[in-house]
């Protein structure tokens, strides 16, 4: 495969990596006085993890300043392929949240190559690892300086839930600056999972989804459908929607809404702050954001491991001062996040005339983006069938359906949740390198 990066930053935590994946994680505002300029990679060499197995590759965190007046850096994490990296494209990861962790859920719970120990204290190998958009945008021109033998990889990017808005967003970037006489990146296409896409449909697809799976009762679905218009925005507008809409959510506490038929964590030391939490509020005109994700127990190893002084020296994160409190998703960002575009189906349209490959899939066990709300929003693309519904397989057992489009591949992944690579590591291994090689999954036993 290649190398992966993870960007934690101001919208969410990214990875990097060769494949190489890079995780990008939250934007961090440094002292200016301690702001280092030397662009040389050996320096965030990942050396003394703390349980860390043994691994073949190498890996490397540290700070990229995205604004210099400001002093604000993204942090990232990039590992290289387990084998043969110099041939390998470039893949950038980003979680969603808004304000989430691409290390706290991409790198330790989904795609990266390590996961954190139940009790938090040490690291094991994951065998199906995957080895704001200006700020991104610049943070990916200095990462190149950083690291200037990838300058000229095949670069993708990929993402699940509300990275649906703004990995696309971050493409369309990319693609228009391109046009200009600076550093070009090599942009290949994207490939989103469960992603919020247009917030109309986003909404008609959760109410149908959670009716279809009894969650909900006819009456309540029934309100919704004649008393909601979801394409003004605002589920709140009159009080028989905003009451029947609050009765969905309220039922969706009871249960994962990311993982409709698994257990919750009833233990987790994260319950003030756990997966059913719903932000919303009368005057939003976005959809309610929902914390968390598959299993909230996965959260709290890694707070605990992710907190310790000597794991956070290892990554390079604090300068040798010792960051409290880290938590899987900034609340602050999460409960004041705005900026959203309504629809993104109009960067598709432009991205798909441009030659990107663009690939879409869904866990259709997922309640708070579910495959309806995708399949609503790809609809509207109103794209030619290039080849019909089928199932597709990995190892003799059908792994979930798919059809392909011009210009666009839609997914299912069978019997998984939100974060699909929790559920079905070696099934989204084998859908990512078919991404990546451009080749349609597998039809056949």
């Amino acid at each position: 495969m290649g190398f992966v990066l993870k960007v934690m930053g101001f919208l969410g935590w990214a990875l990097l990596s060769l494949i190489a994946i890079v995780p990008v994680v939250a934007a961090r505002h440094r002292p200016w006085s301690h702001s280092k300029k030397v662009n040389i990679s050996e320096e965030d060499l990942v050396t003394e993890l703390a349980g860390q197995p043994k691994v073949e590759f190498s890996h490397y965190a540290g700070y990229v300043t995205v604004n210099e007046k400001h002093g604000r850096a993204l942090f990232y994490w990039f590992y290289e392929a387990s084998s043969h990296p110099e041939e390998k494209p470039l893949v950038l990861w980003l979680n969603g949240g808004p304000g989430c962790s691409s290390v706290g859920y991409g790198a330790t719970q989904e795609i990266g190559p390590f996961t954190v120990d139940t009790d938090g204290s040490g690291l094991k190998l994951n065998p199906y690892s995957w080895n704001r958009a200006k700020d991104t945008y610049i943070f990916l021109h200095k990462w190149f300086n950083k690291f200037p033998t990838y300058r000229h990889r095949s670069f993708y990017i990929a993402g699940e839930s509300y990275a649906g808005k703004y990995v696309p967003e971050l493409a369309e970037l990319i693609y228009d600056m391109n046009k200009h006489p600076s550093l070009h990146i090599n942009l290949k296409g994207f490939l989103l999972g469960n992603p919020e896409t247009s917030d109309a449909d986003d909404w008609r697809g959760m109410v149908d989804y959670a009716w279809s799976h009894a969650v909900i009762s006819d009456e309540t679905h029934k309100i919704i459908k004649e008393s909601c218009n979801f394409d003004k925005g605002d589920p709140w507008s009159n009080d028989s929607c905003s009451q029947a809409v609050d009765e969905l959510l309220n039922q969706y506490k009871e249960i994962d809404i990311y993982s409709l038929y698994t257990s919750v964590c009833t233990n987790s030391t994260s319950s003030n702050d756990g997966s059913m939490q719903v932000m919303y509020n009368s005057k939003s005109k976005m959809m309610p954001r929902i914390m968390g994700g598959y299993d909230p127990c996965l959260d709290d190893y890694a707070k605990t491991f992710y907190n310790r002084p000597d794991v956070q020296k290892a990554l390079h994160v604090s300068d040798d001062l010792h960051l409290k409190n880290w938590s899987i998703c900034n609340y602050k960002i999460f409960r004041e996040w705005s900026e959203s575009r309504p629809s993104i189906v109009p960067i598709y349209k432009k991205l798909i005339a441009a030659g990107l490959r663009i690939w879409v899939y869904s866990g259709d066990t997922d309640g708070r983006v579910p495959v309806l709300s995708t399949r609503y929003s790809l609809g509207a693309l109103e794209l030619p069938i290039t080849r019909a519904w089928r199932p597709w397989y990995h190892q003799k057992q059908v792994g979930g359906w798919f059809q392909e489009y011009e210009g666009l591949t839609f997914a299912t992944f069978r019997g998984a949740g939100h974060a699909v690579p929790t559920f079905k590591p070696s099934e989204s291994l084998a859908l990512f390198a078919s991404f990546l090689a451009g080749e349609s999954m597998p039809s056949e036993r």
